[in-house]
């Protein structure tokens, strides 16, 4: 495959239940039952992340953990913006998305924090989300999006 080139498909069933065994991780640390109501809402899903990173539960050579962390993140992306889970194959693999329907605009919110973790940058959450997503709705305002 040229470096350039993607190969967007659906989620497969394994891809589906995959994103729920890194959410259901995720959902585990929630220590009782106002934390899990909350967490079926867009904040409580940014407000769990925000404090399991500022618990420190995670160290940065956990990468699946922490990138389970970005599946929820790319949740929150779905249910704020309607945006929909995707498979994307490059020349890097194969990994899941989330894409504005009938645009070309893609997130990759499964390294979005283990990245920044990973350079040992601090992560604010709220901040993430909020730039990224005022900059899809940027994207969606200007005509040139495809």
């Amino acid at each position: 495959m040229p470096d350039d080139q993607q190969e967007i498909s659906e989620l497969t069933s394994n891809d589906v239940d995959r994103l729920q065994q890194q959410r259901d991780l995720i959902f585990s640390l929630l220590a009782d039952a106002t934390s899990k109501e909350k967490f079926l809402t867009s904040a409580g899903k940014l407000g769990a992340i925000e404090a399991i990173l500022k618990a420190g539960i995670y160290q940065s050579t956990q990468t699946y953990e922490l990138q389970s962390l970005g599946i929820v993140l790319g949740d929150v992306f779905h249910e704020k913006l309607g945006m929909e889970w995707i498979m994307v194959k490059d020349e890097h693999g194969r990994d899941p998305a989330l894409r504005v329907p009938g645009t070309s605009i893609i997130l990759f919110p499964l390294t979005m924090i283990s990245k920044r973790i990973e350079k040992a940058e601090t992560v604010d959450v709220f901040e993430l989300y909020n730039g990224i997503a005022g900059r899809v709705l940027e994207l969606l305002e200007d005509d040139s999006v495809d």
